[in-house]
Parts: C-alpha cells; structure tokens; sequence
C-alpha cells in the first residue's frame, strides 16, 4: 500500500519526476538528458530497469529534452497527445508512441496514469495522477490558475509535485520585461507562491502528507520564501522543496486513509493504447 517517488529536476532547466513501485514505474516528463536522469536516479538506488513508460504533459523544451536520447536507449513507450507530439519538432520510432485520452486512466502494470487538461500556454497541456497500491500522486506544474480539472484532482492525492513558481513582490519589481510578467501571471502561465498555497489550504485532502514545492523560478522567487510560507500552515504535512539543480530524496508515500473518507481514482478497466501517425513535417519548438 505504497508508492516511491522523487523529483529528479523541476525548473524551467528541465522537469522530471519520478513515480513507481517495487516493480515498475513511470516518468512524467522528461526534461533533462538521459544521462542525468541515470545519474540521479543511480544515485537515489532507482533501478532504470523499472521504468516502464514516460508520460508527456506538454511540448516546452524543459519537459521533453531529454525524451529522445531516453526512449532510443530504453525503448520506452511514449504517452503524448497528438497535437503535443506534433509540436514537439523531432521523430520518435512511432512503434514506441502512445496517444491517451483526457480523464481516462492508461494502465501500466499495477500503475494507473490519468491525464486531464490545464490552462497553461501549450498546443495541449495536461497534468497527471499516478494511482497504484491505494495511493495517489499528482504532477501540478506550469498551470496558469487552479482549474476545476485541478481542484478535483488535487483532492484526490496523497502527494503532490506543486507548482510554487514566482513570489508576486519579485516578479512584479523584478528585471522581466512586461511581456513576460505578463506571460507568467496572466493565467495561461504559472501559479504564484499565493495561489500554490490557496489550493492546498482550500483544497488539501486530510490524508495529504507530502507536498513537493516545484517549478520554481530562479529569478522570482526562492526555497526559503516559498519553503516558509507552506510551513506556516502546513500542519502535518511535510513540504519538500523540488530542486532546479539537484534530485530530491526518494519519499515513501503510504495510504493513510480514514475509512469511508476517499475513494482512490483507480479504473480496473483502462482503455487499450493507440499508436499515433506521425506527420513528415517537423515544427519548432515553443
């Protein structure tokens, strides 16, 4: 009744994160070269051999940078979306992608990864939760404002990666041309520090117990700003700051359910995979 997940990177240098088992496990994203994602995991005693699938949020070179060189050497499946695929500039071996569909769960082994969109600036952006063992996980990152998509999802884990991405006051008073302020805090960008905490002080689920601060912005904001106000009301929750430079530790995260308080969002019945057909044509990336 457990998960093991660990944040291998988050930040806008590249973002991936890591969610398994004893016996498998998935990326979500895969930002940062294959080389490093060996080393961190390597590091954390994450056996490469569990991997059994890397699942795509969207097409901006921190998610995907690594993708190629990854899938080539492990021959991993590909979850992605057509028109994210399609935006993301390169060709995989198309025996090895995977189209999913919003809200339905994609089985891999005794793991279950259900995709639902965002508001975020991508051709087509999703978030993920990976249930499995009675234990749910969420990637909440690059997500413009809390959604309903997010706000239903998020009640439903026991640990979150959550977008903590700028404080207002640096942003605001920062060295960013208006353009890109704009961009960030405009509700198609990132969620602020304020509304991180917002949604989990509004929305938290009691079983809650770790939150993984992610994504944050090396310019707007810090662990310590971020890290402090999280800390102020977070209970018993324990709230880890997910690096821009390095992997975090592995979490054991266990089902601490009261009884008759949550339904895990587990489907026993996941539709069957659906190979995309790749167009010849490459575009740019965003």
């Amino acid at each position: 009744m457990s998960l093991f997940i660990a944040s291998l990177n988050s930040g806008s240098n590249g973002n991936c994160y890591y969610v398994g088992n004893n016996d498998e496990a998935v990326l979500i994203d895969a930002g940062i070269s294959c080389r490093e994602i060996e080393k961190r995991m390597k590091s954390l005693g994450l056996q490469a051999s569990r991997l059994k699938a890397v699942f795509i949020t969207h097409e901006h070179t921190d998610h995907i940078n690594g993708l190629p060189s990854l899938v080539k050497k492990y021959r991993l499946p590909v979850y992605i979306t057509p028109a994210t695929y399609q935006g993301a500039g390169f060709l995989l071996d198309p025996q090895l992608i995977y189209s999913f569909t919003a809200f339905e769960p994609v089985q891999i082994g005794s793991l279950s990864v259900t995709a639902f969109p965002k508001w975020h600036d991508a051709v087509d952006p999703h978030s993920m939760v990976i249930s499995g063992d009675g234990v749910t996980v969420g990637v909440f990152t690059d997500i413009g404002a809390a959604c309903k998509n997010v706000i239903n999802y998020f009640k439903q884990c026991h640990a979150v990666f959550l977008e903590s991405n700028y404080d207002e006051g640096l942003l605001a008073n920062g060295r960013y041309p208006v353009f890109l302020k704009r961009r960030i805090s405009g509700g198609q960008g990132h969620l602020s520090n304020t509304q991180a905490l917002q949604l989990f002080l509004e929305h938290r689920p009691a079983f809650m117990t770790h939150v993984f601060l992610s994504h944050l912005s090396r310019e707007n904001n810090t662990p310590d700003i971020a890290g402090n106000l999280f800390k102020q009301h977070g209970n018993n929750v324990q709230i880890i700051h997910a690096s821009r430079n390095n992997a975090t530790p592995v979490y054991h995260i266990a089902a601490t359910v009261t009884p008759g308080l949550f339904t895990p969002f587990i489907h026993s019945q996941p539709p069957a995979r659906k190979r995309l057909a790749k167009e010849k044509t490459q575009l740019s990336l965003f």
